[in-house]
């Protein structure tokens, strides 16, 4: 088996590891799989590994890094024109709002008012140009344990940030994105996001997203609610040293 067949085969037995994984978490959480979307993480790999994984019937991504995203976003749509989607996990700096407003669905990681204002003007633009029809759906990142140096913004100002991008016209708000803390059992953490989920939609009921969990802590996120898990070691092995 050559390199190229080997490395597919590869990634069909992690998927389909994590195929597994979801339906038996979904069906001990009473839940059907199809409540729960599964974004392939690929930051770090290269294009032919997106490429790869739509051939196995995966459409939606997760990519984290400018330009990095945006170069790898335009060569997979170059080669395979099945309706891929990318969206944007990671902590974004205001100055990639123009360009990530290009080629993302969703941004998983809005965490300030300033941000919120700079994609609103990006998307608005790309809309005027042509380059997307549709708002830019935007999930706020809450910081479960209140330390928004790492990303995100405490639970008590969530409703400040929600209610500015309800103003923005080109934003949607979808609703919460969360990543538990190293320290402490996942279980405490998710328990923390499905209660300040129910919280949030109490204010912003069609804000439904939960994106949360990842290939440590998936099974439990679906547990506690989660519509989104965000998976890449699982299903492409460990990241490369060197990014491509």
């Amino acid at each position: 088996m050559g390199d190229q067949e080997s490395r597919t085969a590869e990634l069909a037995r992690g998927l389909g590891e994590v195929r597994d994984r979801l339906r038996v978490a979904c069906s001990a959480a009473g839940r059907s799989p199809d409540e729960v979307e599964l974004l392939v993480v690929t930051k770090f790999f290269p294009a032919e590994d997106v490429v790869r994984l739509i051939d196995l019937g995966e459409r939606e991504f997760g990519e984290s890094r400018e330009p990095e995203a945006g170069r790898k976003v335009a060569q997979v749509r170059a080669e395979r024109s099945e309706p891929a989607v990318f969206d944007m996990i990671g902590r974004l700096q205001r100055n990639k709002a123009k360009t990530v407003a290009g080629w993302a669905r969703c941004v998983h990681s809005l965490d300030s008012e300033r941000l919120a204002t700079a994609l609103d003007t990006a998307a608005a633009a790309a809309r005027d140009d042509g380059v997307r029809h549709d708002p830019l759906d935007v999930l706020i990142q809450v910081s479960l344990d209140g330390d928004t140096s790492r990303g995100g913004v405490a639970a008590d100002d969530l409703d400040p940030l929600a209610q500015h991008v309800a103003s923005a016209d080109a934003l949607r708000l979808r609703g919460l994105m969360c990543i538990a803390p190293l320290e402490g059992e996942p279980e405490r953490w998710m328990h923390r996001a499905a209660t300040v989920r129910a919280q949030f939609l109490r204010s912003h009921p069609d804000a439904e997203v939960l994106s949360a969990g990842m290939s440590g802590d998936l099974d439990v996120a679906v547990a506690y609610g989660s519509t989104c898990v965000r998976v890449g070691t699982a299903i492409l092995g460990e990241r490369p040293i060197v990014s491509p």
